[in-house]
């Protein structure tokens, strides 16, 4: 898939959720509003209350998605023969789009009433869909490969360029300037391999000064702009390339924590669910079967 192809494919999804959760509100915003005792009396009430046409057939439609997303992304990371077929961060981008809408039809399932034994299966829906965002943060920030997969501390660092070789066979620096900023790239490697727990604040204002640097001894020595910022380009890519390498461990560590909160939600939440649809069925309930 080509970037501009994703970049559609990812604005289609959003469409859908946003346009899906405005017509919710809009159509039913009336009826939502009222308060449980006066629901009864709404024209809106058959159609829906949680057990309504339309009410039942969010939690239905809801359930299968959330069911589904959660189910193919397990199939996609479980079984060799589907890695085949698209790369892992497009599976993920299809969990999440059907994680938000199964979770966004189920609220309107409920009408905004909560309780009873569904009211936990509700909230560790809301802790999992909470926690998704957070566990999304944390994985943008492991450096992976386009086909999703995570990159090794080598893998990192076979990335980074011999700047100080670059600089000596491609261009035409003056000893002064060649000597200012491959030292002050080699202060900034030690700094992060020594000092991997220092702030994220602090190693931005580090990371800017070493650029400022940089762009004044160019500018010093009248170094062509297209020179310049060839240059410039070298130092930003070989910073960026040591926070992957310094935040790797950390963010990995993260996600492992982050599993153990995320998976208990979503595992009860799911049991919950079955018992609740179990019940429902026992019970003589039927949507438009």
């Amino acid at each position: 898939m080509s970037k501009t192809a994703h970049k559609f494919f990812i604005t289609i999804l959003v469409f859908i959720v946003l346009v899906t959760f405005i017509a919710l509100i809009y159509n039913g915003i009336s009826y939502y509003r009222t308060s449980i005792e006066d629901r009864f009396y709404h024209p809106d009430n058959n159609i829906l209350k949680p057990s309504g046409t339309l009410g039942h057939g969010f939690g239905i439609v809801g359930s299968f998605l959330i069911v589904a997303g959660v189910g193919i992304y397990m199939a996609r990371k479980r079984y060799r023969f589907l890695s085949r077929i698209g790369i892992l961060k497009h599976w993920l981008e299809f969990h999440i789009f059907l994680c938000t809408l199964g979770p966004i039809l189920v609220l309107f399932h409920t009408a905004y009433k909560f309780g009873g034994l569904v009211a936990i299966s509700f909230w560790s829906m809301v802790a999992v869909f909470f926690s998704g965002i957070v566990g999304r943060f944390i994985y943008l920030q492991i450096p992976h490969t386009i086909e999703g997969q995570e990159l090794s501390l080598n893998d990192i660092r076979a990335q980074k360029t011999d700047i100080a070789g670059v600089l000596k066979s491609s261009h035409n620096l003056d000893e002064e300037s060649y000597n200012i900023i491959t030292e002050s790239i080699k202060k900034k490697v030690e700094l992060y391999q020594s000092n991997a727990m220092l702030r994220y604040l602090k190693k931005y204002f580090d990371d800017r000064r070493i650029i400022h640097l940089v762009k004044s001894v160019l500018r010093k020595h009248n170094t062509p702009r297209k020179e310049m910022m060839q240059i410039i380009y070298l130092v930003n890519d070989d910073i960026k390339l040591n926070r992957k390498i310094e935040r790797l461990a950390t963010m990995q560590s993260l996600f492992k924590y982050w599993h153990v909160v995320h998976s208990p939600f979503a595992l009860v939440m799911l049991i919950i669910m079955v018992i609740h649809i179990g019940v429902t069925i026992a019970f003589g309930y039927r949507w438009i079967f």
